[in-house]
This record gives C-alpha cells, sequence and structure tokens, in this order.
C-alpha cells in the first residue's frame, strides 16, 4: 500500500505545498518551513529536525491544520519516513534493561504501563519479531515516542537513552 501526504507552508493548508509518497530526509530543497499537513494514506512518522531525527510525532490518515498546536511542537517538520503497512500477528520481546538484559516479557498485544502490567519500571532494549511499534516514554500512550519496526535494539542510545514505559501495535485499521 501506498502513503500519501500533503505538507503546506503554512496553517490551514495554505502556502506552496509538497506531496510526498515515501521517505524525506529534508524538506528544505521543496518549501522553506511546514505548517500544516493533510495524510491521505499511510502512517508516518515526521521529525521536527532532518534526516529523522529530533522529536517524532506519529500521523495517519486525516488533516491536520495546525499540528503543531495540537501535538505541542515547539519546531515544525523536517522530514518524514512511511512506517510499511503491516496486516499480520504482532511480537515483540522487551527487556528492563540494555543488552536484553533483565526482566523479559514477550508481547502480542499494547501495553499502557508496563509498571502496572509486569511490574517492571521500564523496558530499555526490545527484540521485534513482528509488526511495527509506537513505544512511549511515559504510561498511558504520553510523552516523546518512536517507530520500532521488526528488528533487535540492544539499547536505545540512538534515540536519546530513552526509557518506556508504554507501547502500542500500528494496526492495519489505522492506514
Amino acid at each position: 500500500m501506498m502513503g500519501k501526504v500533503t505538507f503546506y507552508e503554512d496553517r490551514n493548508f495554505m502556502g506552496r505545498s509538497y506531496d510526498c509518497m515515501g521517505d524525506c530526509g529534508d524538506f528544505s530543497s521543496y518549501m522553506s518551513r511546514c505548517h500544516s499537513c493533510r495524510v491521505d494514506s499511510g502512517c508516518w512518522m515526521m521529525y521536527d529536525q532532518t534526516n529523522y531525527m529530533g522529536s517524532g510525532y506519529f500521523f495517519r490518515r486525516g488533516e491536520y491544520a495546525d499540528y503543531m498546536s495540537m501535538f505541542g511542537m515547539s519546531n515544525c517538520i523536517r522530514s518524514c519516513r512511511m512506517i510499511p503497512w503491516y496486516r499480520g500477528s504482532y511480537r515483540m520481546r522487551v527487556y528492563e534493561r540494555d543488552n536484553f538484559m533483565g526482566q523479559m516479557y514477550e508481547m502480542m498485544d499494547d501495553c499502557d504501563n508496563c509498571m502496572d502490567r509486569y511490574r517492571m519500571p521500564y523496558c530499555m532494549s526490545c527484540h521485534v519479531m513482528d509488526g511495527h511499534w509506537l513505544m512511549y516514554e511515559h504510561a498511558n500512550y504520553r510523552g516523546r515516542m518512536w517507530h520500532f519496526g521488526p528488528g533487535q535494539y540492544r539499547n536505545f542510545s540512538n534515540y536519546g537513552n530513552m526509557r518506556f514505559m508504554s507501547w502500542r501495535r500500528i494496526q492495519d485499521s489505522w492506514y
């Protein structure tokens, strides 16, 4: 499934626009700023710095006339990455410490608070076997978030040494 998002320089879908159908590491050659967007299809991670750095924000189909106010962003979108469409089972192992150490739990569904559910204060490494997941720094899907697809993540040093306390599946109904 292809994704499409249209970015606009100004709020309320005004100013120059840029249609994007895949990953874009830097918008500067297309527009000087981006303050609103319309997601026609797909799920996307948007970043407030170039090359998929900085704070990440999850966008799915819909209109975002003033996303900076909606998400409390202090900077506009500078890069984006499309999350591949996935339909199938979800499976991820989460670990209390770096390098797959400490308590481990295998997940197949969302978890709104790992402390309440598993008596694990946070997750510091993970192995995503199936599906795509959003992981959040605070319980109840709050705070900074990151997207994790299939792979092994021994530590989160590339993500600002995050400690995650909740996570959810990116489900096909969101596309």
